[in-house]
This record gives C-alpha cells, structure tokens and sequence, in this order.
C-alpha cells in the first residue's frame, strides 16, 4: 500500500513538471548572450568533482574492508 501512495504521488509531480510553461525569460536571455555554455560547463565540472569524489570513497572503503578481513 506505501509503496502504490509513493507511486500515484511521484507521477503526480511528473505530471506537473509536464504543465510548466515551455519558454523562460532566464533560459532565453543565457541562450542569446551565450552564456548557457558556461553554465553547463559549471555544472558538468560539479557532476565530475562528485563522481571522482565517490569513486576515491568507494575505493578506500575496499581497502580498508578488505584490511579488516584479513585481519580477523
């Protein structure tokens, strides 16, 4: 039963960001100056910091459980 409420409420915020109105002052006016690059690029700069981040987490978490077994 959670998980059907969970379900009908997520497609029911899917469907609202459907209804938005498609043209935006903001992303026109970055278009335009061409600034939109740079914005993009910001982000993909922030995406690629936080994987490489989560990859070198991830591998010295596997290092030390790996230590850790062999110690016991």
């Amino acid at each position: 039963m959670k998980t059907m409420i969970t379900t009908v409420f997520l497609v029911m915020v899917t469907l609202q960001l459907f209804a938005q109105n498609g043209a935006s002052t903001v992303t026109d006016s970055f278009y335009a100056s061409g600034k939109i690059y740079v914005v993009v690029a910001c982000v993909m700069v922030i995406l690629l910091g936080l994987l490489i981040f989560l990859f070198t987490v991830d591998r010295r978490l596997k290092k030390l459980e790996k230590k850790s077994v062999t110690k016991n």
